[in-house]
């Protein structure tokens, strides 16, 4: 029986298979005051946040049977983290029986997973639960939800949806013809038989790098498919000694002062990253040696040598990438796929290559997610036609108009290039858990940014992004959206975006009040948003 790979479900002979098949729907919606989106680090960090802060009435939907998004899904062979395990995770959950420092997958889905136990939030999850739909109901100023697991109102959604989640599956002319086992990265098939093999990779990114050494020894050939060269930087990887787990669980503040190093090293990235491009030459030779000391034939040296700028695109460390492209059963094609035939490949030089089994690790749905068709704002369109005549733009990553009463995690440009998501998170959460608060305060029926508010701060971003590495680097990259602009990162040391969600910002929103006949919405007391990049409180940077 063959199979093929689509969005959302694997292709059969005799049928189609769903991804979610529970359907067990109540028959009226149940209404909840918060509903949250999603239960990676950042949905799981905001539900703990709401239970801190007194909270009982809110629901986390996951499409998963558990907790932790993409560490949850990402199991494919290889799969680790690339920044050190101390700053990869909660501030208010530290773990000082992190095994190495550069955690893997496994490991990471387990700390997740224990903080949530931990927390006891995990009763305020509904799993299973793929949100099909979510639109805005004006006359009752409340958020309709739909999903496999029944109908849903809410006063508020946050949606938590990582960047990280919907799999890019390549528009390859014959791909649905392939008989043999076929399958994205981020959907691995485990009960696949590699071994001895001839297998196919289409992809160099940062899960095709962990995936071809991990294989390559035990498959009898296999065929790297690169576009773009990446640039790569030594892991500087190593378990940790008992001596120093010790140390971390019983010496105080030995743990922080360590993610604090790891934190302010990370930053000084900033600079070359954001500011001054002409700064990433020191990593370039870096990485220029790595490749000559680790790649001995001059020809696969010259293939996988990148023609952009380092940072442009992601940068991605290995120590064993490299020598595993050096072996005598693997070959690095860089000549385009014209089509995919029952049991081989052809490039656009007519040469056909016959495999047994395809890996597609060809990234995510960034600035195209599918999920964007299913939210509708106040004037009926959707997020994806509100991103279509606009671009992906939103304020602090956390709002956007047309939206009211919805706030987003891990929104426009709050990705990073250099250190950990889980800080930004964190930001993200006290300032969405700061509005919330201001609501119920204040007895606001909605909430929703200006539009106004919304322009000055990406004309602001797009500013500072135009003299970055993303921007002028010379490489293409999901970073940008179709209209070229970088909406997905944010240009500046993270502590400055930590300081400009510190609170609330009532002033940049369009609020009405909790009385039924008052539905207007009204701008609250006129002032400027604040900008980008406020002056830095030396209170508030704590990695």
């Amino acid at each position: 029986m063959s199979r093929k790979v689509t969005d959302n479900a694997v292709v059969t002979d005799t049928a189609v298979e769903p991804i979610a098949a529970v359907d067990d729907r109540p028959r009226t919606p149940r209404h909840v005051k918060t509903i949250i989106i999603g239960s990676g680090f950042a949905g799981l960090g905001l539900a703990i946040k709401l239970k801190q802060q007194g909270r009982t009435d809110y629901l986390v939907l996951e499409r998963g049977s558990d907790v932790g998004g993409t560490w949850r899904d990402n199991t494919y062979p290889g799969a680790a983290c690339d920044v050190p395990s101390h700053l990869y995770s909660y501030s208010f959950a530290l773990n000082p029986n992190w095994s190495r420092s550069f955690s893997r997958q496994g490991e990471i889905q387990s700390y997740i997973r224990s903080v949530a136990e931990k927390y006891d939030v995990l009763d305020k999850h509904l799993f299973d639960c793929d949100v099909t739909g979510a639109r805005w109901n004006a006359d009752t100023a409340r958020w309709e939800i739909t999903s496999n697991r029944g109908d849903f109102t809410a006063d508020t959604v946050v949606s938590a949806v990582g960047a990280l989640c919907e799999p890019n599956l390549p528009d390859i002319k014959g791909i649905n013809s392939f008989e043999g086992e076929i399958f994205h990265s981020a959907r691995w098939n485990h009960d696949a038989v590699l071994d001895g093999k001839r297998v196919a990779v289409i992809g160099t990114g940062a899960s095709a790098i962990q995936i071809v050494p991990s294989i390559a020894p035990r498959v009898a050939h296999l065929d790297l498919y690169q576009r773009t060269a990446p640039w790569l930087l030594p892991r500087f990887d190593r378990p940790y000694t008992l001596p120093e787990r010790l140390a971390f669980k019983h010496i105080p503040g030995v743990q922080r002062l360590s993610r604090a190093a790891i934190y302010a090293a990370r930053e000084t990235q900033v600079v070359g990253l954001a500011k001054f491009p002409a700064l990433m030459q020191g990593f370039e030779l870096l990485s220029k040696a790595k490749l000559r000391m680790e790649i001995r034939d001059p020809e696969l040296r010259r293939k996988v040598t990148p023609n952009y700028r380092i940072g442009c695109k992601r940068m991605l460390i290995s120590n064993d990438y490299y020598p595993a492209l050096d072996r005598d059963n693997v070959d690095v094609i860089t000549e385009g796929i014209k089509e995919i035939r029952p049991h081989s490949i052809v490039t656009a030089d007519g040469t056909e290559r016959e495999i047994d089994a395809l890996i597609v690790a060809t990234g995510f749905h960034v600035t195209d997610s599918p999920t964007y068709e299913t939210v509708v704002g106040k004037d009926g369109r959707t997020l994806s036609e509100v991103f279509d005549d606009i671009g992906q733009q939103g304020y602090k990553g956390s709002a956007i108009a047309n939206f009211p009463n919805m706030f987003f995690l891990l929104g426009p440009n709050v990705g990073l290039g250099h250190t950990s998501m889980v800080y930004m998170i964190e930001s993200q959460i006290n300032y969405i858990a700061d509005a919330l608060a201001t609501v119920d305060r204040l007895g606001l029926r909605t909430v929703e940014v200006r539009r106004e508010a919304q322009d000055q701060y990406n004309r602001e971003l797009q500013s500072k992004l135009g003299a970055s590495v993303w921007n002028t680097g010379g490489c293409a990259s999901w970073y940008l959206d179709k209209h070229g602009n970088n909406t997905t990162l944010w240009p500046d040391f993270t502590f400055r975006f930590r300081n400009i969600t510190r609170r609330f910002d009532m002033t940049a929103y369009l609020t009405s009040a909790a009385d039924p006949k008052s539905t207007t919405a009204t701008p609250s007391t006129a002032s400027k948003p604040e900008p980008v990049a406020a002056s830095a409180d030396p209170k508030v940077v704590q990695p």
